[in-house]
């Protein structure tokens, strides 16, 4: 019997753009955070001097929905490699999806999920409701025998959901009209605003000195304010600063990592970070007036993710002869491809109740600038649940689309 085809799809937005208590074990949050930002550390370990930008969560996400579908083997890499529990994490991750698109986030945080099947293809009703129920995931019927209006279809899915951010995630010729039955697509769109705005007019053209050893002149934002600092080290020694930068409402937040030595790359510090990494963070920041730097930027990535959740030890789904996903279907299934787009815009945009912040601290004496000038690591951090929505490494900024 043919194998059929299975793909997912990630569609991923971030627009514009409090301490956290040390637990002991990982929260849901952070465990499926953990798996994407090690995917993200395989893809950029090829990608060191390009622009790279990937959700985390987007990639715990997908797989959590294709979970309750995987049987035996299939299964089993996949609970190994979120670290989730055998008996079904379920209930854990309904309420990280409550948490994340709570009313305080709504206007923020967007994810929606959609399961789009072949015409009068036969799912097992269990693997249906187990996605409704933890993941508000809506189910829709196409007609993948054409291919071309069942993509156009997804498409316009896919541009909803992230504003018309991200107008094409699939193309008809990833479609095969005899064999696809299933596309389980996952899009989170997000848009921070400052809570401390970056007034346009201190935006002036600065050099950024890239990772390819060029200096270009890129639109540095500015401003004057307070801001969570601290200095970390890797296992080897090397420093780098981290800056926080919180979004309006409080419980996300950006943060920026820096290499402190000019000749430490960006590369040398990536793959120590993780989730606990980034916990341990707390309580080396500070609070501190400075004037601080960063570039205006834009940056898009599409990511083929097989290679990197092979590398992880998720393998057997991609494989025609290993892959079970028969809680699913009793037809045999397989993932023929794994694709996630990712697009952020950071700029000075900030909420309108910002404006009223921006000129509490006025300049007296000289602050110390703290200045984004080179390759950068950013992570957007949804911090009650200690969940990584996107992260990305900035080698140079783009020139401002939007």
């Amino acid at each position: 019997m043919k194998h059929l085809s299975l793909l997912f799809l990630f569609a991923l937005v971030s627009l514009h753009s409090h301490k956290v208590v040390l637990s002991q074990a990982p929260t849901y949050g952070e465990r499926g955070s953990d798996l994407g930002i090690q995917v993200f550390q395989q893809v950029v370990r090829s990608k060191p001097l390009e622009n790279v930008v990937l959700s985390p969560h987007g990639v715990a996400s997908i797989l959590g929905m294709l979970l309750p579908g995987a049987h035996g083997e299939t299964r089993k890499q996949v609970l190994n490699a979120l670290r989730y529990k055998k008996n079904g994490p379920y209930r854990m991750l309904k309420k990280l999806h409550k948490a994340l698109t709570a009313k305080s986030n709504q206007d923020a945080v967007l994810i929606a999920n959609a399961m789009f099947t072949q015409e009068g293809f036969p799912m097992k009703p269990t693997f249906m409701a187990t996605n409704k129920d933890n993941f508000q995931c809506e189910s829709r019927s196409l007609d993948f025998g054409n291919p071309r209006g069942a993509a156009e279809e997804i498409n316009a899915w896919v541009m909803n959901k992230t504003k018309g951010h991200i107008p094409t995630l699939i193309k008809a010729d990833m479609l095969d009209s005899a064999l696809t039955r299933l596309v389980a697509v996952n899009s989170i769109f997000f848009k921070g605003l400052w809570k401390s705005r970056f007034q346009p007019e201190n935006t002036k053209m600065r050099p950024f000195y890239g990772g390819d050893g060029n200096t270009n002149k890129v639109p540095m934002m500015s401003q004057l304010s307070l801001f969570n600092i601290g200095i970390a080290t890797t296992p080897q020694g090397l420093k780098y600063k981290v800056i926080e930068l919180p979004y309006h409402g409080g419980s996300i937040s950006m943060l920026i990592v820096l290499p402190m030595d000019e000749d430490t790359s960006l590369s040398q510090v990536i793959p120590h970070i993780s989730t606990a990494t980034v916990q341990s963070w707390t309580p080396l920041m500070h609070m501190r007036k400075v004037r601080l730097l960063i570039p205006k930027f834009t940056a898009d990535a599409e990511v083929d993710l097989e290679a990197p959740l092979s590398a992880l030890g998720i393998t057997d789904m991609f494989s025609q002869a290993e892959a079970d996903f028969s809680h699913i279907s009793a037809e045999p299934l397989h993932v023929s491809r794994a694709l996630q787009k990712a697009k952020i815009v950071v700029n000075e945009d900030g909420t309108q109740a910002a404006a009223l912040t921006t000129a509490i601290l006025l300049a007296r004496s000289s602050p110390p600038w703290v200045s984004v000038d080179r390759p950068f690591l950013f992570l957007i951090r949804h911090n009650p649940t200690g969940t990584i929505l996107f992260m990305g490494q900035i080698n140079q900024p783009e020139a401002q689309t939007s």
